[in-house]
């Protein structure tokens, strides 16, 4: 059984989801959908890149990622499917593909390049019937005139020296944590036999913590996440909120 995974910025107040779960469901009934989310901010693509790249490896080899946020793009963006690490995306070309691997891709087609549908819904009319087709089972290079290669952003880029780590917050979670692009790695290499001092906002830190819980309520709490990002947050607190923190402040790391 195909699995169609759907990841858009449409909320959940309108018929738009529904629209294109049904659209799928119209090609093949037995495909399993699964909601990742739809409350991405509107036409916040490095929101979706992060939020894709976290998650999409845990699904099976196979799974079909249908992604529709800024799905409309700019003038120019081209409509694609792809096959990256064995998974298969299909959305616009609009740089967020780019976002979520450094891989190469192993197949990428142009949706919709012939007989175009002119449309204002491609989630629907276009990525829907692309992503049943695949997860039923039909050839990528059947969808579409082949590709040879699709647009790629610059994520934002950890700066380090033997002094100091300069990164950015790159996500801002529900609980209103701050999710940087420092990794473990770099802050462990770094840090050895140092002392250090986390600058967030006018706020400094000198302690990693293990947990959530390891600070008191309503205390700050630093520790490496699952993905092995540096995490800033408040236990039962909106970090973001209450540090004036957002997407793309910095966070410093001095060593001395």
């Amino acid at each position: 059984m195909g699995i169609v995974t759907l990841l858009t910025d449409s909320g959940e107040n309108d018929h738009y989801v529904a629209a294109i779960r049904a659209r799928i469901l119209g090609v093949n009934p037995g495909i399993r959908i699964v909601d990742i989310t739809h409350r991405v901010p509107p036409f916040h693509v490095a929101h979706a890149a992060f939020v894709l790249r976290s998650v999409f490896r845990d699904f099976p080899s196979g799974t079909v990622h249908l992604v529709g946020v800024h799905a409309t793009g700019n003038p120019g963006d081209k409509l694609i499917a792809l096959q990256l690490e064995d998974h298969f995306f299909v959305g616009c070309d609009n740089g967020l593909f780019g976002l979520i691997s450094d891989k190469t891709q192993q197949q990428l087609v142009e949706l919709n390049s012939i007989n175009p549908v002119i449309t204002t819904f491609p989630e629907r009319d276009i990525f829907a019937p692309a992503a049943a087709r695949l997860a039923s089972g039909v050839p990528i290079s059947s969808l579409g005139k082949p590709l040879s290669m699709f647009r790629k952003m610059i994520d934002r880029q950890v700066k380090a020296t033997k002094k100091q780590i300069v990164g950015n917050v790159i996500h801002i979670d529900y609980f209103g944590n701050l999710v940087t692009n420092i990794p473990r790695e770099t802050f462990e290499l770094l840090s050895r036999d140092k002392v250090f001092t986390i600058h967030v906002g006018t706020d400094k830190f000198r302690k990693i913590h293990l947990q959530y819980c390891d600070v008191e309520e309503g205390e700050c709490f630093l520790l490496f996440n699952s993905q092995g990002l540096l995490e800033i947050g408040i236990n039962k607190g909106n970090a973001a909120e209450l540090m004036g923190m957002e997407y793309g402040s910095p966070v410093m790391i001095d060593f001395a």
